[in-house]
This record gives structure tokens, sequence and C-alpha cells, in this order.
């Protein structure tokens, strides 16, 4: 503010693209090396932002997608990220501009998973007035809950993209009526990963702890960590041997492959 007092409107117009002038202040947040406020021109990419301000994505993983917006935003996956940033161009892609949120995600995010943190946050957030916002976002939930548990079906899809509609047509707020944006960008850019969670009961980023199996390799040195971590006794061999999971004993709490200080325990 002091600057566009000192310079004059014209000067801070002069930034930015001719329909959304001036700069925008974004929080980064996620798989990025440097988090926090960015103050930068409208009109810039949402790349630029990441690799050329922020430094680009933790430990030089694959960046995938940004979640744009705050809770009520959309996902934008890498490959549109040369977009230029303005509220015209933002909002055809199915997020919004918000409050500025921006964070960053990597390949090792699960973006079923993403949509149902976002979704988590709206549903408890709805006051309850508007029959679609109150029981539509908890049917929504429950169907997503499902999926990552490796219990959905192909029909749920539908079910979501219709549950969507509905609740933005018949929501009275602007808590409502956003909701579904997480879930739609999601299905639309990130459909394969709804399918592989429903077909092939797998979760590409391994995320879902309900669709991951836990294996040991032959990295073991039977160091028998990992087989008293164990909370369920799934884990069976003898000391210094290669030792084996039981996979109907397993529960997946992961603390196998937490405890591992050999990289002998294997996540897919």
């Amino acid at each position: 503010v002091p600057w566009i007092i000192l310079n004059g409107g014209a000067a801070f117009a002069a930034y930015g693209t001719a329909d959304s002038k001036g700069t925008k202040v974004f929080a980064m947040a996620g798989k990025v090396k440097r988090t926090g406020l960015v103050e930068v021109p409208m009109g810039i990419t949402i790349n630029s932002i990441i690799f050329d301000v922020c430094g680009g994505i933790v430990n030089d993983r694959k960046f995938k997608a940004v979640q744009m917006g705050g809770p009520s935003g959309g996902c934008i996956p890498a490959e549109m990220c040369d977009l230029p940033i303005d509220y015209q161009q933002i909002t055809k892609t199915g997020a919004i501009m918000g409050s500025g949120g921006l964070i960053v995600m990597d390949e090792t995010t699960c973006m079923v998973d993403v949509a149902k943190f976002f979704l988590t946050f709206t549903q408890a957030e709805s006051c309850g007035k508007c029959t679609f916002c109150r029981i539509g976002t908890k049917r929504m939930l429950e169907i997503l809950e499902r999926i990552t548990m490796g219990e959905g079906t192909m029909e749920d899809l539908d079910n979501l993209t219709e549950l969507s509609g509905q609740i933005k047509a018949a929501s009275l707020c602007g808590l409502g009526q956003t909701a579904p944006n997480p879930v739609l960008t999601t299905l639309k850019y990130f459909r394969d990963e709804y399918v592989a969670h429903i077909k092939e009961k797998r979760c590409p980023a391994h995320v879902c702890q309900s669709l991951l199996t836990y294996t040991i390799t032959d990295n073991c040195t039977g160091c028998v960590v990992c087989a008293r971590a164990c909370p369920v006794e799934a884990i069976t061999g003898e000391k210094k041997k290669i030792h084996v999971i039981d996979q109907d004993k397993c529960t997946k709490c992961g603390k196998c492959f937490t405890v591992c200080r050999f990289d002998a325990v294997n996540k897919e």
C-alpha cells in the first residue's frame, strides 16, 4: 500500500494482465523448497513461481500438481502450469484464486487422498442449513473414503460428479458452491488415479494405507528390529536371516517400513 501511495495507481496497474492488474500475494506451502508468502505480478506462470521464485520441488522430485484457492479451490496438473495467473485463466481450470493459497504437490501425493482431505474440511465447516451441502458433502466424503480403502466402484465416480453438480447448484453460500471443486478437478485431471484405486486396488502414490502391501527384500540383515516393532507379530524369521511378512496378519500400519535402517522393506 505505501508503494502504491508513493507511485500511484497507474504504476501499480502497469503490472499484471489486461484483465487482472497489479500483483498478488500467494501463501506457498507443500512440497516446495521455499515456503511462505510471495508477492508476484499477475500474469506470471505457476511454474515461474514454483521454480524461479521458490526454488523448485523438495528433493528435486517430479512436480505433479498445485492446489489453488484454499480448501474450496481446485487442483491444477503440472502440464497446465505454464498458464498465466489471472482470475479468468485460473477459473477456467476449475480452480479459484481465492485467498491466494498455493499448495505444491509432487509424485508422492495421492490426488484421491488430497480430494478427501479438503472435502473433510469443508464438510465439517458446513453450517447445515442447506440440505445438499450438509448431506451431499457427507455422502461424497463417504464415497472417497470407500475408494481410498479399495472398496469403491466405477459407479462411485458418476455419483461424485452428480452430487457435485447438485451441491454447487443448491447451496446458498460460497462454501457449498465451491466445496466440490477439489473432487471435480482431481476427477477431471487425475481420473486414472481413481480408476487405479477402484479397479486395480492400488494407490499409485503409495499413500492410501489400505491399498499398500509391505514385503521384505534381500537387503534384510535379520536384525529383527521390524519384527519387534510389528504390533500384530506378522513378521517372522531367524536372527541374521531374511524375515517374512505374513500378509494375512499384516494390518498395513507401516511400522516395519519406518524402523528399517537397511531399506529392506518394500512398500507398493
